[in-house]
């Protein structure tokens, strides 16, 4: 239960996302949900692949619902929405925050070891992104010196080790985790850390 209320929590912050990247590029209406399925849905849709699983929103009217109503939302409100996107990419934080812990779970759930269930959850919270970021014609952000991935990568490390050791609850640990993706990449962009580019070493 609390893994699909994740992913669903996740989808609609990530199609909130990708409308609002598709109206910073000038696409029409239609283009824009295109952007909101593709972002919502892309990265769990290779997780999926790579587990070898049915691929989760193909029978789940839910999910398509959800990308609706973020999307819906987004160009409703896209004005006001855009400027707290622009200060904190708060839309992107939180969706890469629940998708990170619902790849990890996933992974987890299908007999994964930690490594590749960690691996997972980073894939499934910054394909979907990057499938975006390429169809607007923009250098995807987990390839600039943004500190992007490594928040996914740390707040699932914390969950599998909770996890692995027992610390508090199952519940206790997925909010943890989610908590230091999101304050992780909020501080990232507001202090501007970066990574270095190969050319800088």
């Amino acid at each position: 239960m609390y893994l699909s209320i994740l992913d669903h929590v996740g989808v609609f912050f990530f199609a909130i996302s990708g409308v609002l990247a598709a109206s910073e590029r000038n696409l029409d209406v239609f283009g824009g949900y295109i952007i909101a399925f593709i972002t919502a849905l892309g990265g769990g849709t290779i997780r999926d692949l790579l587990l070898n699983i049915d691929i989760a929103w193909m029978s789940s009217v839910t999910h398509i619902a959800t990308i609706i109503i973020g999307g819906t939302i987004g160009i409703a409100f896209q004005h006001k929405l855009k400027r707290l996107r622009k200060t904190f990419f708060i839309f992107d934080t939180l969706g890469i925050a629940f998708f990170t812990i619902v790849g990890t779970q996933k992974a987890l759930l299908y007999g994964q070891i930690p490594f590749t269930a960690m691996a997972l959850g980073m894939i499934s919270a910054t394909f979907g992104g990057l499938t975006r970021d390429v169809l607007c014609n923009e250098i995807p952000l987990i390839f600039r010196k943004e500190i992007y991935a490594i928040p996914c990568i740390a707040g699932s490390a914390l969950y599998l080790t909770g996890n692995h050791f027992g610390f508090g609850g199952e519940v206790w640990m997925m909010l943890l985790g989610i908590a230091i993706i999101v304050l992780i990449r909020t501080l990232a962009v507001r202090y501007r850390w970066e990574m270095p580019l190969i050319k800088e070493l």
